[in-house]
């Protein structure tokens, strides 16, 4: 994507298909160009919008009649002269416009124009990441993690660090440079003081359950039990709709069956498994292989017990229940003989919807439990858990009583793997992996 001369891009910033208004937006130092030619007359007063028409400049002809705006760099999205055409969104006037701006400027590619507003130091990479993120969020817990990373917390706080890293590095630097000088005696323990907050501060971020990590992904939910238990009925009423083949016929389910919901306002990803029982069936064998593996994955596990049964647990089931699961005796219709059992039980009725209250009233708490935002922002993503790992390795590292060169070396090293996060150095090898992720025209 990085490109050694800056050309001017373009892309439909809106979404695509028919719609009553789409955005075309155009940044680099030629996008003010267009005016005089495809929008007649001089350009508008910055960020003023001026009603005109489109016309193609070969043609003469008019093709449509909306609104324009230009940004002059610095004071854009991206930090370059900036335009933005609004348009009626027709397939035809999108396509119009598309072709005539293709004769004089390229089409951006994915990721593009925020790629630039980081080059160009309008924003980190993680607030970069909030951008795409935001754009992605299916549920308000997401959309209010995305918008406090796009605002900047997270790279405030990562920034902050970045800064006391810099400068105990840089005493250091003035010990190993000026050695024969007078160097301040305090000056190790106060880089030790500051070594040790960062540790701690490092270590309690790092340590937060990957809720920021849940909330973007969205937290795995398992439900597992014996067969005919009823995991596929209560799938379908989580989901609201058939999801899962139901049948009197035990084994009916033999894959992992997945659907994502909202709950509560957070992302949450519902499996339901094959029911676990010793089979000679190779397929039926199969599908139990993956109903554990899933369990085991799951960051909450719905445990289904059938009440036909009640209160019989067989061995492999009994052995899933931990921390992590919630119990369900499902058929609460055939009145439940009341039974002792070391964890809390929920009585459901999956076939008539009895209980089913109850119940999502308790895994909605435990996934906000899971998910809910912390006062302090929370990593997002593997790529900031990576690099922060490393420089609390590096930081732990650090040891005061050996060689000044090797503990600043520590201290290098750690600034380095905590700026591959913000952006500040050595993330060249990332930046085509991040923005990529983003859709056209962003």
């Amino acid at each position: 994507m990085t490109n050694t001369v800056i050309d001017t891009i373009f892309a439909q910033a809106s979404g695509p298909g028919r719609a009553g208004v789409a955005v075309m937006r155009i940044s680099g130092p030629d996008a003010f160009s267009l005016f005089g030619s495809i929008v007649p007359g001089p350009s508008p007063q910055a960020r003023q919008m001026d009603r005109t028409g489109f016309v193609d400049p070969d043609s003469g002809e008019t093709i449509d009649d909306g609104l324009v705006v230009c940004f002059p760099q610095p004071h854009s999205f991206t930090g370059e002269d900036v335009v933005e055409l609004h348009l009626h969104g027709s397939i035809a006037v999108i396509a119009s416009v598309n072709e005539i701006l293709a004769r004089r400027f390229r089409l951006a590619e994915p990721g593009e124009f925020t790629r630039r507003a980081f080059e160009n130091g309008k924003m980190d990479l993680t607030a970069a990441e909030g951008i795409a993120d935001l754009v992605d969020a299916e549920t308000e817990a997401q959309r209010r993690q995305a918008f406090r990373q796009m605002r900047g917390e997270l790279g405030d706080l990562y920034e902050r660090w970045c800064s006391e890293l810099i400068e105990a590095i840089a005493n250091f630097e003035a010990q190993i440079d000026f050695s024969d000088e007078d160097i301040p005696a305090d000056l190790v323990d106060k880089v030790t003081l500051s070594v040790t907050r960062l540790v701690a501060e490092l270590a309690a971020h790092l340590n937060d359950d990957r809720r920021g990590e849940i909330t973007r992904d969205g937290l795995f939910v398992t439900i597992v039990g014996p067969p005919n238990a009823g995991k596929s009925t209560l799938l379908n009423r989580l989901a609201r709709r058939e999801v899962a083949i139901v049948s009197a016929t035990a084994g009916t389910t033999r894959d992992v069956i997945e659907v994502r919901l909202d709950l509560g306002g957070y992302p949450v990803v519902v499996a339901d498994t094959a029911g676990l029982t010793e089979s000679d069936d190779e397929i039926e064998t199969e599908g139990v292989r993956r109903a554990l593996a899933r369990a085991e994955e799951a960051d909450l596990k719905l445990i289904v017990l059938d009440g036909a049964v009640w209160p019989e647990i067989d061995e492999t089931t009994r052995s899933l229940i931990d921390d992590r699961a919630m119990v369900v005796v499902n058929k609460r219709d055939l009145d439940l003989v009341a039974a002792e059992f070391p964890f809390d039980v929920i009585p459901i009725s999956a076939k008539d919807g009895d209980g089913l209250d109850f119940l999502l009233e308790g895994l909605t708490l435990a996934v906000a439990e899971r998910c809910g935002l912390a006062a302090s922002p929370s990593l997002t993503r593997t790529r900031h858990r990576r690099s922060l790992e490393d420089c609390l390795a590096a930081l732990q590292r650090y040891d005061p009583k050996g060689t000044t060169e090797l503990a600043a070396e520590d201290l290098r090293q750690a600034a380095r793997a905590l700026g591959q996060v913000v952006g500040r150095v050595g993330v060249e090898d990332i930046l085509d992996v991040i923005f990529m992720e983003f859709c056209i025209g962003k």
